[in-house]
């Protein structure tokens, strides 16, 4: 499975590591829906792998917040995303930014949730951006979410 994040913000451009600023959810929600035995740092990404899991970014310029990327970028993401599912054929993709995947593929009707289409063979879910600036879910939804897609990924 890999997880896209939509591009990395400032504290994860300057360290590195996906997810890395302080009060993003996305490695708890991880560890507590049963993804890793233990809440990884984000500085142990690479510990994924072990686990069968990737994470990329839709696109790689980082930013303060997502809203100051052009909807070109979106797109330009997809291709290059499209390339690496191409190399490493994840069975799962799961876009973490309901806007950013709807920019990326055009779907303005898009929903959290697994989608119909696949994405070079991979099947597609879209999930709540985890950053803490996302207030509409909490981590308790995020765990739930990120649940559902590991049911589905044996």
């Amino acid at each position: 499975m890999l997880f896209v994040g939509i591009n990395p913000g400032l504290y994860s451009g300057a360290t590195s590591w996906h997810f890395a600023r302080p009060g993003n959810r996305f490695w708890p929600a991880l560890h507590r829906a049963g993804f890793t035995p233990r809440l990884l740092h984000p500085s142990e990404q690479r510990e994924l792998l072990e686990y069968g899991f990737g994470v990329t970014n839709l696109v790689n310029r980082a930013t303060a917040t997502a809203d100051q990327l052009d909807p070109s970028e979106f797109v330009a993401g997809r291709t290059r995303l499209e390339a690496k599912l191409r190399r490493y054929r994840p069975g799962i993709v799961a876009f973490l930014g309901l806007g950013a995947y709807r920019h990326a593929f055009a779907l303005p009707d898009a929903r959290i949730g697994r989608q119909a289409d696949t994405f070079v063979g991979a099947r597609v879910w879209v999930l709540p951006n985890p950053s803490g600036l996302n207030a509409n879910y909490q981590l308790d939804a995020l765990v739930k979410l990120f649940g559902a897609v590991l049911r589905t990924s044996g």
